[in-house]
């Protein structure tokens, strides 16, 4: 996404059929638009990652010192929208492979360093991340449901399957070097 006329249509699109809404992302990121030949078929954004996800943590098998220095290496999927006029089965799979391709040439055009690892979070009530599944991401465990600002240790948030998708055959080694 570039220039202000696509911004405000993803971010319309997305605060209208996106069932979490649109909301600004702070930091690093890429926002794309896809297309099949003419037509706008989805929207998606990479961000920031979590800050600490035990599950994640325990996969990677880094350390603190690790994850404080190497955490920008791991980018969230904050939005995932088909279009709800779009049906084609297979598409929301398609798009993630394509998009794992695409996104560290992209991520290291804009901030001149290439993402290792790729997370996201899908509300197991509302959806059961068969795309996510479909494309090969690895699903980890579970977020306790705190929230990503959350000061108390209850749950305030649906709980989430957390997926992670590996760029990098030796992103494990390079996260926690």
């Amino acid at each position: 996404v570039t220039g202000a006329a696509q911004s405000r249509r993803w971010n319309e699109y997305v605060a209208r059929y996106h069932y979490l809404g649109y909301t600004p992302m702070s930091g690093s990121q890429l926002r794309y638009n896809v297309f099949a030949g003419e037509q706008l078929v989805a929207l998606i954004s990479f961000g920031a990652s979590a800050w600490k996800l035990k599950p994640r943590e325990l996969f990677i098998g880094w350390q603190e010192p690790e994850r404080l220095r190497n955490l920008q290496l791991i980018v969230n999927n904050a939005r995932f929208l088909i279009l709800p006029w779009i049906e084609s089965k297979g598409l929301a799979s398609k798009i993630l492979a394509k998009i794992a391709r695409q996104l560290p040439h992209d991520w290291h055009q804009r901030y001149g360093y290439r993402p290792v690892l790729l997370e996201t979070f899908v509300e197991s009530e509302r959806h059961r991340g068969t795309c996510y599944k479909a494309a090969n991401w690895i699903h980890v465990g579970q977020t306790t449901g705190r929230g990503k600002k959350s000061s108390t240790h209850q749950q305030i948030v649906p709980i989430k399957d957390i997926w992670l998708y590996p760029l990098r055959n030796n992103f494990a080694s390079l996260l926690c070097a």
